[in-house]
């Protein structure tokens, strides 16, 4: 699914379990993991990034890949997700069946360096690899393939990324197979201008090949910057429940734009998400029983609904 469904006016992915654990040292237990993700698709969340095949010894918190992704694969109508470095992990997600990939290079070649080690052009050749593994997969088990683009909006080491080579991969990308073409402000420097610049210009160049969006909340503009890229057409935003991740790159950044509050702000906007808010939030408990001394973000957790509020799915309803 890279769509909105028929029923909703925008889709909402969570990635906490992938991008709010991973730097995480506690192990999230297997069975809590799963509560979680049941928790949240019986909420209405529809896609869930539910891990990252990369090597166990590397990031231990996903050594459960398997166990996660067979549970979450049981759960009627969810979109599993999972994230895959490279061809090899590429190779695991087919094998245990996910229903996309989510493959990231980084548009900042220090970052690209630094967290996969390799270049660009490398990056974007094993994107291909992938691609053409993915065509090789019979009807019916063929995954979809998420190009992702990190650091597309700024990056710590480089600071501003010039638009033009946001383009230039995302192009490249397009062009290798890609589905879907996300454009993540993986350290939140991003601002709602540089946002509709960005998407426009990457828009204007694939198509009509879905975009989607992946903000933090670094510097508090997570939620205007949904708004931007809203306005350029995106209608597929990632999130964290509770605003859990961060990047191991970016000292001191907050992590993901809060998912609750995200939902809390598209409904109030009239735009239909599938979600219900008060199983949303409730779904919360579980990720606090877990994570003890982490902190929990959230306007929606803290203040409630608003007296007498009305979802957006019952306003469309109402007769004009």
């Amino acid at each position: 699914m890279t769509q909105a469904a028929s029923d909703t006016d925008v889709t909402v992915c969570e990635v906490g379990l992938r991008d709010g654990l991973q730097m995480l040292d506690a192990l999230f237990p297997t069975d809590q993991k799963l509560a979680w993700i049941r928790a949240e698709a019986e909420a209405g969340v529809r896609e869930i990034e539910v891990t990252s095949f990369v090597p166990p010894k590397l990031v231990p918190q996903f050594v459960d890949a398997q166990q996660v992704v067979e549970g979450a694969l049981a759960i009627d109508g969810l979109t599993v997700l999972g994230l895959v470095p490279n061809l090899k992990g590429a190779e695991r997600g087919i094998a245990l069946g996910v229903h996309k990939l989510n493959f990231v290079m980084s548009v900042s070649r220090t970052h690209n360096q630094k967290n996969v080690r390799r270049e660009r052009e490398d990056s974007v050749a094993d994107f291909a690899r992938i691609a053409d593994l993915v065509r090789s997969q019979p009807d019916g088990g063929r995954p979809q393939l998420l190009g992702g683009l990190s650091t597309a909006l700024g990056c710590s080491y480089e600071g501003r990324i010039p638009v033009e080579d946001v383009v230039r991969y995302a192009v490249a990308l397009a062009e290798a197979g890609a589905d879907e073409i996300m454009i993540a402000d993986t350290v939140g420097y991003a601002d709602p201008i540089s946002v509709r610049t960005a998407f426009k210009a990457v828009m204007a160049e694939v198509g009509s090949l879905p975009v989607s969006a992946h903000f933090h909340d670094t510097r508090g503009l997570g939620l205007a910057n949904v708004a931007a890229a809203l306005d350029c057409g995106v209608r597929r935003f990632d999130a964290s429940l509770a605003g859990l991740g961060g990047c191991q790159f970016a000292p001191g950044a907050t992590g993901n734009i809060v998912m609750d509050d995200l939902c809390f702000m598209l409904d109030a906007m009239g735009m239909r998400t599938g979600v219900d808010l008060q199983k949303l939030v409730a779904v919360r408990e579980i990720v606090a029983r877990n994570l003890p001394g982490t902190a929990l973000y959230g306007g929606l957790a803290r203040a409630g609904l608003p007296t007498r509020y009305q979802p957006a799915a019952e306003r469309a309803r109402m007769p004009a």
